[in-house]
């Protein structure tokens, strides 16, 4: 990397990739406080500096007071309550702001010094209209909980956090490209084995977006064992809705269920993707990455489990939820090391 021209935008990329998960690892802790309906306006600019005084203090809490997480749910809070919830809230959105500068004004500055050719040009432009979007998506997620229920939809935390990755990952591409320029000749078993990370890698999207449900509707509060949920492998109330397809993505029983399904095809599917990629001529870089995806499912898997035996706890939410994001880079940093090797 030292000979390389874009060294500098690959270390603002790299960077903005941690800024990225630090966002998600707040936003999950913000999420398992309870914390995210504590700020009932949204100062895209302004409100950047936290209440100073008591004084200042009362003027959110009593904002707070009328929404309707207070008046259904935390009507007994007293202010220093109030602040334990606020702080949260505040730092993932003032983490927002952070990230929205952190690639703003170096965009700016690269731009002006000429440092982008216009292939990687469009490839910033789609990066910042990425990042309008997800904060977009953070509004209109917290909306949802300021009206008659005191709950964000689990839809829009679902969108939210898919966002979030989706930015990560276009990101951790973009740099992948700058640090390994160099393509892989292609061969028909290659080819498989790329096609087969390709679809571990859709359904670790998707079994993403099924946590994000389960965080949504509290369904890991529900079933508290494993294998089993309760005493049944399908328990009766996984069909408890009229309608059969909103039993998985709108009863908790449901939702739970698909994701642990899901659980065990990540899992299985992942160590195909290694078994076949052991098989090949790797380089060490593919090998590395290959060995790292395989190490972090396994976690992760291990790491669902205790989750839901001990009823989510903050910890291990929070863990199992780095677990997802790790296992997210992992998989593109090994598909991209199939079609791009160092020089």
């Amino acid at each position: 990397m030292k000979s390389n021209p874009y060294k500098s935008i690959i270390i603002w990329l790299l960077a903005g990739c941690f800024l990225i998960y630090a966002m998600v690892v707040i936003g999950g802790i913000t999420r398992l406080t309870h914390s995210g309906l504590s700020m009932v306006e949204w100062n895209m600019i302004l409100g950047s500096m936290p209440p100073m005084s008591e004084a200042d203090w009362l003027v959110p809490f009593e904002k707070y007071k009328q929404s309707p997480e207070y008046q259904q749910i935390n009507n007994q809070f007293t202010l220093e309550e109030f602040k334990s919830i606020y702080w949260w809230e505040y730092i993932h959105r003032l983490l927002g702001r952070t990230i929205g500068v952190v690639f703003l004004i170096p965009f700016l500055y690269f731009y002006f010094k000429k440092r982008f050719d216009r292939p990687l040009l469009k490839k910033m432009l789609v990066l910042l209209a990425l990042g309008a979007f997800q904060g977009f998506l953070g509004w209109f997620m917290v909306k949802s909980g300021l009206q008659k229920e005191p709950h964000v939809s689990h839809y829009r935390l679902a969108a939210h956090l898919i966002s979030a990755f989706t930015v990560f990952g276009f990101t951790f591409w973009y740099a992948l490209d700058l640090l390994y320029p160099k393509a892989v000749e292609e061969n028909a078993v290659l080819k498989k084995v790329k096609r087969l990370a390709t679809v571990a890698f859709g359904i670790t999207v998707l079994q993403i977006i099924y946590g994000a449900f389960v965080a949504g509707l509290k369904a890991g509060l529900f079933y508290n064992t494993f294998p089993r949920m309760g005493t049944s492998y399908f328990p009766e109330t996984i069909l408890a809705q009229d309608t059969f397809i909103l039993n998985f993505l709108e009863n908790p029983a449901g939702v739970q269920f698909v994701h642990r399904c899901i659980a065990f095809i990540v899992v299985i599917v992942i160590a195909l993707l290694w078994d076949k990629s052991r098989k090949l001529s790797l380089t060490k870089l593919q090998c590395k990455a290959s060995n790292f995806m395989i190490s972090v499912v396994i976690i992760q898997f291990l790491l669902g489990v205790i989750t839901i035996l001990y009823s989510v706890p903050i910890t291990m939410g929070v863990l199992h939820q780095t677990g997802a994001f790790v296992l997210f880079a992992g998989l593109l940093f090994f598909m991209h090391s199939l079609r791009k090797v160092a020089g």
